[in-house]
């Protein structure tokens, strides 16, 4: 008898918090979760492990807890890759379609998109997602799924993302210590548009900006499709490096600071409004405007802002972007970042948090949490074939990206 419940687990690694995130899925495909680890994050770096053994250990804490909450074990999880070395790209293929009554198959389609894939890409780096954007046949374009249909020519747009071979097998590394199996490898933007993004929003065009700890992950979808990525390599730490440079405060303090009295418009905050700031080397504590701390605060998100909206006028969908800009991620819970964001991009913004699902969602349902939801959301979406991104692969192929395979081979 099938069971009635499958269960997926979700791994955010960010730079400051690894997250794990338990849901099951019932036999009529609603989802809720079940269990919601955290732990704070040490011995990564921009998204990427610079300390092995702190890694596992951070995963191993985040994991029991939410082990514990689901009263579960976890055997293994989908977890979230980033890091500034995720580069990404759009290649085109073409085939002769093979059928003698022109009829497209599905071993063609899976034919036009190796075929996009055979682009050189140096013994470094590894793809890890191929995600077909569309499809044309016989110079009618915009097909979403081209099975069935009749034609000589078929065409495929897919959108390559790759990373760094190291940095994939030092994420997979930490998990296999820690006592899990890695069921696949899933870049966080992605994830986290699956959790917070609307399908019409896909459609009319939007850009995702996840700011996390250590990076700010980009996301440009139109037509329903994934057409740019990016990792900008700043986030909420180098707001709090600032803070804590400009105040002579320690990192914990000005992380505190940056949460509790933060504004990322300085022309939002009052300017009689005063905090305490704890000094360095036992100095007596002293007084700030609050509107001083804006003004640390504001020049770097605008910074990270800007970055974002160059990579997003690298494609020539921007101005076709008509659903604006949603932000998630911890460090998008500032007071002042929308309007901020607004000023920027000069587009509306709104702060996406997870939804559509059961449960504990009350729980998570924060920006912090976007990548873990989106994870086991996307699990759920793979493990039956009906997800939004499910890589594209060829008969036969392991439907993990080859990494994978390869590193469980060799440990």
């Amino acid at each position: 008898m099938a069971q009635a419940t499958r269960t997926f687990v979700g791994l955010d690694i960010g730079t400051t918090k690894i997250s794990c995130i338990i849901a099951d899925q019932n036999a009529a495909g609603e989802m809720r979760i079940v269990g919601i680890g955290n732990a704070p994050s040490e011995g990564l770096r921009r998204g990427v492990v610079v300390d092995l053994e702190k890694t596992v250990a951070s995963i191993s804490r985040s994991v029991e807890e939410a082990e514990r909450m689901a009263g579960i074990e976890v055997k293994g999880v989908w977890a979230g890759i980033a890091g500034d070395h995720i580069r990404s790209l759009n290649s085109r293929g073409v085939i002769a379609v093979a059928r003698r009554d022109n009829e497209i198959a599905a071993a063609d389609v899976d034919r036009v998109v190796e075929a996009a894939k055979a682009i050189a890409i140096p013994v470094d780096r590894e793809i890890i997602h191929v995600i077909p954007q569309e499809f044309i046949v016989d110079d009618q374009d915009g097909i979403k799924d081209p099975v069935g249909m009749s034609g000589v020519r078929l065409e495929a747009e897919i959108h390559i993302i790759t990373g760094a071979v190291t940095s994939a097998k030092n994420i997979c590394r930490a998990i296999q210590r820690s006592g899990l199996k890695v069921y696949d490898l899933v870049l966080e933007p992605l994830a986290s548009a699956t959790a917070v993004l609307d399908q019409d929003e896909r459609d009319l065009g939007v850009v995702l900006l996840d700011i996390g700890g250590g990076t700010t992950d980009v996301a440009v979808f139109h037509e329903g499709s994934i057409r740019h990525t990016a990792i900008i390599p700043f986030g909420g730490a180098n707001v709090t490096s600032d803070i804590a440079i400009g105040l002579r405060t320690p990192m914990d303090k000005a992380e505190a600071i940056k949460i509790q009295h933060g504004s990322a418009l300085a022309s939002l905050v009052k300017a009689d409004e005063m905090l305490q700031v704890a000094c360095v080397g036992g100095r007596e504590d002293r007084e700030i405007s609050r509107t001083v701390l804006a003004s640390m605060i504001e020049p770097r998100m605008e910074e990270i802002f800007m970055l974002a909206n160059k990579e997003v006028r690298k494609n020539h969908f921007a101005p076709l972007i008509g659903g604006g800009v949603v932000l998630t991620g911890g460090t998008s819970l500032l007071p002042g970042i929308a309007e901020l964001a607004e000023q920027v991009f000069e587009m509306p913004v709104r702060l996406g948090v997870p939804r559509g699902m059961g449960g504990l969602s009350a729980n998570v349902a924060d920006p912090r949490f976007s990548t873990g939801v989106g994870l086991v959301m996307h699990a759920a979406g793979q493990d039956g074939r009906s997800g939004a991104f499910v890589e594209s692969r060829a008969p036969g192929k392991s439907p993990r990206f080859d990494l994978i395979g390869w590193f469980a081979s060799k440990f």
